[in-house]
C-alpha cells in the first residue's frame, strides 16, 4: 500500500496564494497614494515648463516669472512650516515620484509575466 501523501510545507502552501495578496496590497497602496503624489508632481512639472517657456519663448525676465519658481520649488510653504517646508516639499515630491515609478514598474512586470504563455514561463523560473 502507498504511504499517504506528504503534507506540503507552509512555504509551499502559501506560494501561489501569497503572491496575489502581495500584488493586491501593492496595487492598493499605489492607487491610494497616486492622487496625493500626482497633484504636487503636476504642479512641479507645469510650473517648471511654464517658467522655461515664458523665459525662452516670450522673453520674460526673472522678476516676471519668479512667482512660478516660488510655487515650483515649494517656497510658499515657508509661511506655514518655516524654512524647512521647502526641503520637505522637495524630498516628499522626489520620494513620491520614486514610489510611483517603482510600484508602477512592479505592477507592470507582474502583468507582463501573467500575459506570457505558460510554456514560456516554465523555462524562466
Amino acid at each position: 500500500m502507498d504511504p499517504p501523501p506528504a503534507t506540503p510545507a507552509p512555504a509551499e502552501r502559501a506560494g501561489p496564494a501569497a503572491k496575489p495578496a502581495l500584488a493586491l496590497r501593492l496595487r492598493q497602496a499605489h492607487a491610494a497614494l497616486a492622487p496625493w503624489v500626482l497633484a504636487p508632481l503636476m504642479v512641479t512639472a507645469c510650473t517648471g515648463m511654464a517658467y522655461r517657456l515664458l523665459r525662452d519663448w516670450l522673453g520674460l525676465g526673472r522678476d516676471q516669472t519668479h512667482p512660478l519658481m516660488v510655487v515650483h520649488e515649494g517656497e510658499w510653504l515657508r509661511h506655514w512650516f518655516g524654512p524647512g517646508g521647502e526641503t520637505v516639499y522637495v524630498v516628499l515630491n522626489g520620494l513620491g515620484l520614486l514610489w510611483m515609478l517603482g510600484s508602477g514598474a512592479a505592477l507592470l512586470a507582474q502583468r507582463l509575466r501573467r500575459a506570457r504563455p505558460p510554456a514560456e514561463r516554465k523555462g524562466t523560473t
